[in-house]
Protein backbone atom coordinates (compact mmCIF):
# COMPACT_ATOMS: atom_id res chain seq x y z
CA UNK A 1 0.00 0.00 0.00
CA UNK A 2 2.13 2.86 -1.26
CA UNK A 3 -0.17 5.54 -2.55
CA UNK A 4 -3.25 7.41 -1.42
CA UNK A 5 -5.20 5.65 -4.20
CA UNK A 6 -4.15 2.26 -2.78
CA UNK A 7 -5.22 3.30 0.72
CA UNK A 8 -8.65 4.44 -0.53
CA UNK A 9 -9.21 1.22 -2.48
CA UNK A 10 -8.03 -1.14 0.25
CA UNK A 11 -10.20 0.64 2.87
CA UNK A 12 -13.28 0.16 0.69
CA UNK A 13 -12.31 -3.44 -0.07
CA UNK A 14 -12.07 -4.19 3.65
CA UNK A 15 -15.58 -2.78 4.25
CA UNK A 16 -16.89 -4.54 1.14
CA UNK A 17 -15.42 -7.88 2.28
CA UNK A 18 -16.95 -7.51 5.74
CA UNK A 19 -20.37 -6.69 4.28
CA UNK A 20 -20.18 -9.56 1.81
CA UNK A 21 -19.27 -12.10 4.50
CA UNK A 22 -22.56 -11.20 6.24
CA UNK A 23 -24.48 -10.78 2.95
CA UNK A 24 -25.46 -7.40 4.41
CA UNK A 25 -27.10 -5.62 1.47
CA UNK A 26 -27.53 -2.35 3.39
CA UNK A 27 -23.87 -2.22 4.44
CA UNK A 28 -22.72 -3.01 0.91
CA UNK A 29 -25.10 -0.50 -0.69
CA UNK A 30 -23.79 2.22 1.64
CA UNK A 31 -20.39 1.92 -0.08
CA UNK A 32 -21.90 3.00 -3.41
CA UNK A 33 -22.84 6.36 -4.89
CA UNK A 34 -26.52 7.22 -5.26
CA UNK A 35 -25.81 7.37 -9.01
CA UNK A 36 -23.79 4.13 -9.17
CA UNK A 37 -23.86 1.73 -12.10
CA UNK A 38 -23.47 -1.90 -11.01
CA UNK A 39 -22.86 -4.94 -13.22
CA UNK A 40 -22.49 -8.00 -10.99
CA UNK A 41 -22.74 -11.70 -11.73
CA UNK A 42 -25.86 -11.48 -13.87
CA UNK A 43 -26.58 -9.44 -17.03
CA UNK A 44 -28.78 -6.82 -15.30
CA UNK A 45 -27.54 -3.25 -14.84
CA UNK A 46 -28.42 -2.12 -11.31
CA UNK A 47 -28.48 1.59 -10.55
CA UNK A 48 -27.90 3.50 -7.34
CA UNK A 49 -27.86 2.23 -3.78
CA UNK A 50 -31.36 0.83 -4.13
CA UNK A 51 -30.27 -1.25 -7.10
CA UNK A 52 -27.12 -2.45 -5.34
CA UNK A 53 -29.20 -3.47 -2.35
CA UNK A 54 -31.64 -5.33 -4.61
CA UNK A 55 -28.75 -7.22 -6.22
CA UNK A 56 -27.30 -8.38 -2.90
CA UNK A 57 -30.72 -9.20 -1.45
CA UNK A 58 -31.32 -11.41 -4.49
CA UNK A 59 -28.21 -13.55 -3.97
CA UNK A 60 -28.47 -17.05 -2.54
CA UNK A 61 -27.99 -17.19 1.24
CA UNK A 62 -24.66 -19.03 1.34
CA UNK A 63 -23.53 -20.30 4.74
CA UNK A 64 -20.05 -18.80 4.83
CA UNK A 65 -19.36 -16.45 1.93
CA UNK A 66 -15.99 -14.69 1.75
CA UNK A 67 -14.14 -12.73 -0.90
CA UNK A 68 -10.45 -12.29 -1.51
CA UNK A 69 -9.13 -9.47 -3.71
CA UNK A 70 -5.83 -9.91 -5.57
CA UNK A 71 -3.79 -8.33 -8.35
CA UNK A 72 -5.26 -4.97 -7.33
CA UNK A 73 -4.21 -1.87 -9.27
CA UNK A 74 -5.31 1.62 -8.27
CA UNK A 75 -4.66 5.05 -9.73
CA UNK A 76 -5.99 8.55 -9.25
CA UNK A 77 -7.75 9.86 -12.36
CA UNK A 78 -8.19 13.21 -10.61
CA UNK A 79 -8.10 14.29 -6.95
CA UNK A 80 -11.70 13.10 -6.54
CA UNK A 81 -11.67 9.97 -8.74
CA UNK A 82 -9.83 6.67 -8.27
CA UNK A 83 -9.82 3.87 -10.83
CA UNK A 84 -9.15 0.31 -9.71
CA UNK A 85 -8.96 -3.13 -11.30
CA UNK A 86 -8.16 -6.55 -9.95
CA UNK A 87 -9.44 -10.03 -9.28
CA UNK A 88 -12.16 -10.98 -6.81
CA UNK A 89 -12.33 -14.61 -5.74
CA UNK A 90 -15.52 -15.64 -3.98
CA UNK A 91 -15.59 -18.62 -1.63
CA UNK A 92 -19.25 -19.41 -1.14
CA UNK A 93 -19.28 -22.62 0.89
CA UNK A 94 -18.03 -26.18 0.98
CA UNK A 95 -20.54 -27.42 -1.58
CA UNK A 96 -20.34 -24.40 -3.88
CA UNK A 97 -17.66 -23.80 -6.50
CA UNK A 98 -15.21 -20.94 -6.07
CA UNK A 99 -15.97 -18.03 -8.39
CA UNK A 100 -13.12 -15.85 -9.64
CA UNK A 101 -13.84 -12.73 -11.70
CA UNK A 102 -12.15 -9.63 -13.01
CA UNK A 103 -13.46 -6.57 -11.16
CA UNK A 104 -13.24 -2.85 -11.85
CA UNK A 105 -14.45 0.03 -9.73
CA UNK A 106 -14.50 3.76 -10.28
CA UNK A 107 -14.46 5.40 -6.86
CA UNK A 108 -15.43 9.05 -6.39
CA UNK A 109 -15.30 11.50 -3.52
CA UNK A 110 -18.94 12.26 -2.75
CA UNK A 111 -19.99 14.51 0.13
CA UNK A 112 -16.52 14.12 1.69
CA UNK A 113 -16.52 10.31 1.55
CA UNK A 114 -15.29 7.80 -1.02
CA UNK A 115 -18.05 5.88 -2.83
CA UNK A 116 -18.07 3.33 -5.66
CA UNK A 117 -19.65 4.98 -8.71
CA UNK A 118 -19.13 2.13 -11.16
CA UNK A 119 -18.81 -1.60 -10.42
CA UNK A 120 -18.23 -4.16 -13.13
CA UNK A 121 -17.28 -7.83 -12.99
CA UNK A 122 -16.54 -10.09 -15.91
CA UNK A 123 -15.40 -13.62 -16.54
CA UNK A 124 -11.73 -14.48 -16.34
CA UNK A 125 -12.33 -17.00 -19.12
CA UNK A 126 -11.33 -15.42 -22.45
CA UNK A 127 -14.19 -14.69 -24.80
CA UNK A 128 -11.80 -14.48 -27.75
CA UNK A 129 -8.69 -16.62 -28.02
Amino acid sequence: MNSEADEIVFAIMAKWSAGFSRLDAAALASLYSESAFFFGSNPTLYRGREGVSAYFNGLPRWRSPTVQFSDVNAAHVSPDVVNTAGTATFFLGEDDPTLSVKITWVIVREDGDWKIASHHVSSKTPLIE
